[in-house]
Formats: structure tokens, C-alpha cells, sequence
């Protein structure tokens, strides 16, 4: 069947997106769907190990968020770096755009300015500033990029990583992860349920709206993973996979060769997966409640089937789950 962008809508109460996470953050609500039987259990994340198999292997996407949202002028002035060239060269979206013309310098503090050295058609600025983006001067500006549902709340930074991030480059949390703690993923290991790490730095893109009504017209985005040598082999011996959150699923699909085995790779993926999809790797994903008409959400169909998705989000709505980057999360089996 051909599914239009229209089937990947849904309404949900704006009450039900979360704006923080579960304290302590294992106390999210679990919803449990088991793909064999289309039993839903309701139950709490730190009860996951109760669902998965002994044998299971956890990927987790180790991708730490950047403070790349850099706030000036009590807020007037914006700078969301996208990318860095260099160490003083950026290309960022800027608001308001009128303050940023080209070939204009913009005072940003008394100490710092930019200038604007390119505007792209889509109105990507190309920024040179007069310091280096490290220099301690710009620090106190820096600002988490929550997403755009989530009030600006910068004691909540800390929640917005994983406890296991360490590689910089995400402008955004893989959230599945953001579940987990240390304690709970220690009782995990003990019950043999092996975790292991891959790199995918998620991008602006994520957040990038699906226009065209069909779907396959839509250009995905790309973003940056790397699959080291020693996380191959431990891919290799893994008799069971469950994917954390839907980048760990878009590094696997993309790196899966022949029966299921793994090289070391450093690329791009642009991996678009809706339903239809024939799944190479994954046989269990952890994933949060998505966005109407997102990429993510159309992943989520094709791995546990669209009419299955719809049964198991209106039952989520139903029971009042938290939806989104701090809400409650999924087990699909």
C-alpha cells in the first residue's frame, strides 16, 4: 500500500507534550508493544529489563548535544550555528534576518561581532567572528538547542544528554537514550543484555518537516555516523539487536551488509525508511512518542506496521503518555 503524508497525521493534546523529563529519568512510562501478539502493556522504563531478551544487544547512539545556540542581546539577536568551517568561520541561521546582511558586522557583545560573509538561498549565513567560537567570551551565550515544542529552559541542559554521551557534534538528543541511567543500565549488563555504542550526529534536519503529500518525493537529510572496528565485531556476535531511538536504527540499516555483518565505516546517511521497508538488522527498538507527519514517525510504522502504529498511538493518547523529546518511551518487540 502507498501512503501519503495526510496517514501520518494525528492530533494530540498539547497537555501531553512534555515539557521536562521524568525525575529520576527512568520513571518515564513504558508502553510495551509486542509485535508477534499486538499486546500492549503499560509498565515503567526501569522495569525495560523485564521485556527484554537476556541475549538482547543494546545500541546506543553515544552523540553528545553542542551548546550551538548562541543567544545575544537578552535573546534579540540569534545564532544557531549548523556548522563550523573552522574555529571562527560558521554557518548558522540567524534571527532576526534583518540584522544580518551581507557584508554587514553585527555587534553581538562589546567584546564580540560577526560578519556576515555569505547568505545562502535558503538563508543559511556564512559568520566570521571576531574571536575564536572556544574563546571563553562567548561561553555565557551559549544556550542548548531544545527543540522548537520545548520552552528555552537551560537547568534542564543536563537532562538533554544521555548519561553515556561523550562524542560532540548533535544538535539534538537522540532521546530514546535519554531514559536510561547508570544504575539501570548496570542491572541490565548483570542480566546480559550487552550495550553497544555507535556515533551519529543528529542534525537540524530531524526537525525538517515532510512537504510533499507523497512522501516518496521527500528529500531525507543526511547526517554524519562512524562504526568503529571493536563496536563491528561486538555487531557481529550479537545473536539479537535492539536499536536505542531511531538513529541507532538509521546506523544500523545503512551499515548492515549480507547477513547482517558490519564494517567499520565513517560516512553520511540519508536512509529514508517508511513502511514497506525490509529491516536488516533490528529486531527490537526503544523509541519516544514522534511528531505528526515526521520521518520518525514513519519509521516507527515501518518497523512495527502502520495500522499497528496508529493502534498503539491511540491508546498512548488515550492513557495520557508524554509525547516527544521529554516524554515517555516505546518497546516494540
Amino acid at each position: 500500500m502507498k501512503y501519503t503524508l495526510s496517514d501520518f497525521d494525528y492530533d494530540l493534546p498539547e497537555k501531553l507534550i512534555a515539557q521536562s523529563p521524568a525525575n529520576p529519568r527512568d520513571h518515564a512510562r513504558l508502553l510495551v508493544y509486542d509485535r508477534k501478539t499486538g499486546k500492549i502493556t503499560d509498565d515503567h522504563f526501569y522495569n525495560i529489563g523485564d521485556y527484554l531478551p537476556d541475549h538482547t544487544s543494546l545500541i546506543v547512539n553515544n552523540s553528545k548535544v553542542e551548546k550551538c545556540r548562541l543567544l545575544f542581546d537578552e535573546g534579540k539577536k540569534e545564532i544557531f550555528v549548523t556548522s563550523a568551517r573552522n574555529n571562527r568561520t560558521v554557518e548558522a541561521m540567524v534571527r532576526p534576518g534583518k540584522k544580518f546582511k551581507l557584508d554587514k558586522t553585527v555587534k553581538l557583545t562589546d567584546a564580540v561581532s560577526a560578519k556576515v560573509t555569505h547568505v545562502a538561498d535558503d538563508g543559511l549565513r556564512t559568520l566570521e567572528f571576531t574571536c575564536d567560537l572556544d574563546d571563553p567570551q562567548i561561553e555565557p551565550y551559549r544556550h542548548t538547542p531544545f527543540p522548537p515544542y520545548i520552552e528555552q529552559d537551560e537547568s534542564l541542559s543536563d537532562e538533554y544528554q544521555t548519561v553515556y554521551a561523550k562524542d560532540m557534534g548533535s544538535k539534538a538528543a537522540p532521546t530514546a537514550g535519554l531514559h536510561f541511567t547508570e544504575k539501570l543500565l548496570n542491572k541490565l549488563e548483570q542480566q546480559g543484555v550487552k550495550k553497544t555504542e555507535v556515533t551519529l550526529h543528529v542534525g537540524l534536519g530531524t526537525f525538517a518537516p515532510v512537504k510533499t503529500e507523497d512522501i516518496s518525493d521527500h528529500k531525507m537529510h543526511s547526517e554524519w555516523f562512524q562504526l568503529e572496528e571493536q563496536r563491528c565485531r561486538d555487531l557481529n556476535e550479537a545473536k539479537h539487536i535492539t536499536a536505542v531511538g531511531t538513529t541507532s536504527v538509521r546506523v544500523l540499516e545503512t551499515a548492515a551488509g549480507e547477513n547482517r555483518t558490519f564494517e567499520p565505516r565513517s560516512m553520511d546517511t540519508d536512509i529514508f525508511i517508511t513502511p514497506g521497508y525490509k529491516f536488516k538488522a533490528v529486531d527490537a527498538l526503544i523509541t519516544n512518542f514522534h511528531l505528526p507527519k515526521s520521518t520518525l514517525l514513519m519509521l516507527v510504522a515501518a518497523f512495527m506496521g502502520f495500522d499497528e502504529m496508529k493502534k498503539v498511538y491511540d491508546h498512548a493518547i488515550e492513557n495520557e503518555y508524554r509525547f516527544y523529546s521529554f516524554g515517555d518511551a516505546m518497546l516494540i518487540l
